[in-house]
């Protein structure tokens, strides 16, 4: 494997030499965790491959998940046993195989509280051991995820102590798998991509694409360039159909909020939250590593131009907050909310409520060539991936081996017992992997603290991801390298030292 490390020099060196007219196999249009997964699979089969993104890596709906490695049970209940295997399987693939570093088995508790009914906690109960058979036919070991079980109302306040103690009957305990953070999957797979030889150019943006070819903006320096490759992928999620108009999308807002932990007492596990009158829609909270947790999700369609970045409205947080506040013994005010997000998912339209509309994916190839890929979900993109580039390898001319993939380590990732010996801070290793070492010994000791009080970011990570991963401005280092941005008085605080270090100067 080549050099994985992204820098503002090589993107130059690479920009140029297909600007001046070199081709590659594949031209890949998006660097979400689809395009970047696109880009490693084509080049591990031993193809050349350029990918580009207008913006940056995990720019759109990648870095705005729940942060979960899902597998599969809301499909499994809405009879989608095809998507609900699919997702068992690569749940599995990502944690023991792809990026162990970054995954965890997180604990779910599903309250039964005086708003929800004996029968759907029954119901409830039944899908999740069927998604424990679920794990078992995909192969997934008990020591990576472990069994469903009951709790008592006492063992399940002790896992979540802000639980209502009144009205509580117990829980159900189940298992799911959790990335640290969705953007650096994203980073991962487009540094592995690089590592066997593909050119990963953010900041070039596709304004047309046909068979063979994508006229491009670099937007750095406003040079238009016209990029040429023997297959073109348009991987550009909810964007898709303005690069390929025969595409229909209906997207869904996801919404999420994010809450200090302290607020809630603490959490050792999730919490998975009946909506009161509904049987499939839940309310999650999920802790994260960095002392914040993560309360979503609403699946709202969206109607209208899409936005770079989308936004949660208040009828979104009014809500989760109402969800949420049925399951706590102490109500969470509007006023504790230090931000929210919101993700658009990229769905094939489809009558009804978005709700409902498949998770399936679709690799279509239209009529000039072009091929798109759409739908899915970020915990299936690699299968998403090895399909397209399947469909890439019929053509004339493009000699490609077999989808390696499944048993590709991304940079950083090993077996969690040799994890365990990094000789570096734990939260560092869920992040980094085996190159947590790495990101101290490259930066001076004055970056190893904390970049500001409250979050234990440190500025070794801005340094490692300006000479790494990528990082071109500020807001690449503070919304997709770090999430300091997922608070906005956390991203106030740190901009001056992510200045300072994107400059190449030492903080003051």
């Amino acid at each position: 494997m080549r050099d994985t490390s992204l820098t503002g020099a090589r993107r130059e060196r690479e920009l140029a030499a297909l600007a001046a007219g070199e081709v590659v196999d594949v031209l890949v249009v998006g660097l979400g965790v689809t395009g970047a997964g696109v880009a490693l699979d084509a080049a591990a089969r031993g193809l050349s491959v350029a990918a580009i993104d207008a913006h940056d890596l995990a720019f759109g709906t990648s870095r705005w998940s729940s942060k979960l490695v899902h597998g599969g049970l809301r499909y499994l209940a809405k009879g989608e046993l095809g998507v609900a295997y699919e997702s068992a399987v690569e749940r599995g693939v990502l944690m023991t195989r792809t990026a162990p570093h970054l995954t965890r088995a997180l604990p779910m508790v599903l309250p039964a509280t005086a708003y929800t009914a004996p029968a759907h906690v029954r119901v409830a109960g039944l899908g999740l051991h069927a998604g424990d058979l679920l794990r078992a036919a995909a192969g997934t070991r008990r020591a990576v995820l472990p069994g469903t079980r009951r709790l008592s109302a006492a063992e399940a306040r002790g896992m979540v102590p802000a639980l209502r103690g009144g009205g509580l009957r117990g829980a159900r305990l189940s298992w799911d798998g959790q990335l640290c953070d969705d953007a650096r999957l994203v980073t991962g797979l487009a540094r592995a991509a690089a590592g066997a030889g593909a050119r990963v150019l953010t900041r070039c943006r596709a304004t047309e694409l046909i068979g063979d070819a994508a006229a491009v903006v670099d937007t750095l320096t406003g040079a238009r360039h016209v990029l040429k490759a023997r297959a073109v992928v348009n991987a550009t999620g909810v964007w898709a159909g303005q690069l390929a108009p025969e595409i229909a999308l209906r997207p869904s807002r996801g919404s999420h909020l994010v809450l200090p932990a302290a607020l809630l007492g603490g959490l050792s596990a999730g919490l998975t939250i009946p909506v009161p009158g509904e049987f499939s829609r839940f309310v999650i909270v999920l802790p994260q590593a960095d002392g914040l947790v993560y309360v979503g999700l609403t699946d709202e369609p969206v109607d209208g131009p899409i936005p770079d970045v989308p936004a949660a409205p208040e009828s979104d947080v009014d809500f989760l907050l109402d969800v949420l506040n049925s399951a706590l013994e102490t109500p969470v005010r509007r006023a504790d909310v230090l931000g929210t997000f919101a993700g658009l998912r990229p769905l094939m339209a489809a009558g009804g409520r978005t709700a409902d509309i498949s998770r399936r994916h679709a690799v279509v190839q239209g009529r000039d060539g072009v091929i798109t890929v759409v739908g899915g979900k970020l915990t299936t993109y690699r299968r998403m991936a090895q399909d397209t580039v399947d469909l890439l390898a019929q053509r004339p001319g493009l000699h490609a081996g077999p989808c390696r993939t499944r048993a590709l380590p991304l940079p950083g990732a090993a077996p969690r017992d040799r994890l365990a010996l990094v000789p570096a801070p734990a939260r560092l290793i869920a992040r980094y992997g085996t190159e947590a070492p790495a990101v101290l010994a490259e930066a001076p000791p004055e970056l190893h603290g904390p970049v500001v009080p409250g979050s234990p970011v440190t500025g070794a990570e801005l340094h490692w991801a300006v000479h790494h991963e990528g990082a071109l401005t500020v807001d690449d280092l503070l919304d997709r390298r770090t999430r300091l941005g997922l608070v906005p008085a956390l991203r106030a605080a740190a901009r001056p030292t992510a200045e300072q270090i994107l400059q190449g100067r030492a903080p003051s």
